[in-house]
């Protein structure tokens, strides 16, 4: 059996020990997810490790799809730009209120008596900046407002009203648009610490567990695989991430009419599968990853989420399966136990038996010929 420091391990076959041996090689399966510096195309919590450098005009492609940029923006520098965006047009708006009185002449201390100001009863930038202020916030005006005789001042009003209403519309759209992401519904997803390779109907199959942690259900959900891994072509260059599709399967088929219990979904290592020739002796050595993505739909707001989880060679147990977690109670209804989650007990269908490597060779190219 596989650990942590790439050895193997063989179980005991005693029946009146499962806990105990669970317990282990689920602890030894966090301990390498956490441990091991090995480098991952993505993260065990479905965020990606690819760094992007060396792209020119990188700036204007984000300033091309400014909507995106503001909806990803993290939650300090948006609320940055929220008040930031209130207090620039607060504050141009006024100064330009401010010009068209000094432009009138509604700052002399000598005016006439039937001179008529812009703005009355503002005298300086301040008195400017919160009429400015009050124009933007309310429905009505007080102490300060605009007279009928400054065609300028009224049109400079009909522009701040435009440009701020739209100013507030994106701002506000963007909140609510980053509130409402279903990247935080994804985050509820949740994958067990490690797959297993056990035999189910006789077939040998590479399983994970997947489980909703919350009450509102995920409808139309699938469970996809991709195995990343180097790969040389006929032509001799070499590819350092080459993709494989794997498909998992529940029961009969690849869907889920909703994902309301914690369910195990498998990959059947036939001869059609890209992991056909793993086995307990070679998987240690294997230099893969194995992407799982599972697509769903929020019931409640039929937004489509995703999450993804990813799995190294260390962290795919030979010859184990995932411990129960439904129980009963006493009045009949089923209690998921997620302390049980992640553990692993021992499989006696699926002996420690490694396959001759030749034979699978020849068999592979029998089948190109």
């Amino acid at each position: 059996m596989m650990a942590c420091n790439g050895q193997e391990e063989e179980f005991e076959r005693e029946p009146a020990r499962p806990d105990e041996r669970g317990a282990r090689h689920s602890s030894r399966a966090s301990d390498c997810s956490m441990t091991d510096n090995v480098r991952r195309v993505v993260s065990k919590d479905g965020h990606s490790n690819v760094k992007i450098d060396n792209v020119e005009g990188m700036v204007k492609l984000f300033l091309h799809d400014i909507w995106t940029t503001v909806v990803d923006m993290k939650w300090r520098y948006k609320i940055t730009l929220f008040a930031s965006t209130f207090i620039t047009t607060w504050f141009v708006f006024g100064v330009v209120f401010y010009l068209i009185g000094l432009r009138n002449g509604d700052f002399h201390a000598d005016l006439s008596s039937n001179h008529t100001p812009c703005v009355l009863n503002v005298d300086s930038l301040t008195g400017a900046y919160l009429f400015s202020l009050e124009t933007q916030t309310t429905i009505g005006y007080g102490f300060r407002y605009i007279s009928e005789e400054c065609p300028l001042a009224i049109a400079t009003l009909v522009l701040q009203l435009v440009v701020t209403g739209l100013a507030e519309i994106f701002v506000t759209g963007a909140f609510l648009a980053k509130l409402a992401r279903p990247k935080k519904r994804a985050g509820s997803i949740r994958f067990s610490l490690s797959a297993v390779v056990c035999e189910r109907g006789g077939v040998r199959c590479l399983m994970v567990r997947v489980a909703n942690m919350r009450n509102s259900l995920l409808i139309q959900c699938q469970l996809s695989g991709k195995l990343l891994s180097s790969h040389v072509t006929q032509e001799g260059e070499k590819s350092l991430v080459h993709q494989t599709a794997v498909d998992f399967q529940l029961d009969s088929s690849g869907e889920c009419p909703f994902l309301l219990l914690p369910l195990t979904f498998y990959h059947v290592l036939d001869e059609r599968s890209p992991l056909r020739s793993l086995t307990a002796e070679n998987l240690p050595k294997q230099d893969l990853e194995l992407l799982v993505t599972l697509n769903g739909t929020m019931e409640s707001t039929a937004a489509t989420c995703q999450s993804r989880t990813s799995y190294l060679p260390q962290e795919i147990l030979w010859g184990c399966e995932f411990r129960p977690v439904l129980t009963h109670t006493a009045s009949g209804r089923l209690t998921t136990d997620f302390s049980c989650f992640d553990k692993v007990q021992a499989c006696s269908d699926l002996p420690m038996i490694h396959s001759n490597t030749e034979k699978l060779q020849l068999e592979e190219e029998y089948r190109r010929e």
